[in-house]
């Protein structure tokens, strides 16, 4: 584990600041902003934690916490306030979905916005499109490549979606749902007439 004792700031906090982000970064920006990112891996297997540590510091990521289980995971999203969380679907205590549950829940957990990837060794539909249902940001299966993990804490911190309340779901705004949004707007400027003057 790091050594980090104290809570973060939010002035530290790089999700806290990511609607200023510049349209365009330089590749020194974009690894300053990851090697800036504090990630807590959550998996029971030792072993994968340790991999994923290693992989993220191939990202350049350099504050990293661990937690072997869903119950520490949230004792250490509390206290630490990660600006990622990448968690593992099947664990003892707390599975990943009950996790994602738990911190989804704005009014119960203090930090409902924390951005979640899910990386679990099971790639079935039904898991894909329940963690997506519960508000995941993305979804890896093991085993994962370093470029997949950077590409995913890239689309996190560059290009967040939007924290949305649609019923009993919160979480980030569907890709799909995000979409035809646009598409919307674009199908109404097309039908709207242009105002004479």
């Amino acid at each position: 584990m790091s050594a980090k004792s104290s809570k973060k700031e939010p002035a530290d906090d790089v999700a806290g600041d990511r609607s200023i982000l510049p349209a365009k970064l330089s590749k020194k920006e974009l690894a300053d902003r990851i090697q800036a990112l504090c990630v807590l891996v959550v998996d029971d297997n030792q072993y994968m934690r340790k991999t994923v540590r290693n992989l993220l510091v191939n990202c350049g990521v350099k504050d990293i916490y661990e937690a072997g289980d869903g119950i520490t995971a949230l004792d250490t999203i509390r206290t630490v306030g990660p600006d990622v969380v990448v968690l593992d679907w099947e664990m003892p205590l707390l599975s990943g979905a009950e996790l994602v549950r738990i911190v989804r829940s704005p009014g119960v957990f203090p930090m409902p916005d924390v951005p979640i990837i899910m990386l679990s060794g099971y790639g079935e539909r039904w898991r894909v499109v329940e963690a997506m249902r519960l508000g995941v940001n993305e979804y890896l299966i093991k085993p994962v490549s370093a470029k997949a993990l950077y590409d995913r804490l890239v689309s996190i911190t560059l290009q967040p979606r939007p924290t949305v309340q649609l019923g009993d779901y919160y979480g980030p705004e569907p890709r799909k749902l995000a979409a035809e949004t646009v598409d919307d707007v674009n199908l109404a400027t097309t039908l709207v007439p242009p105002l004479v003057v």
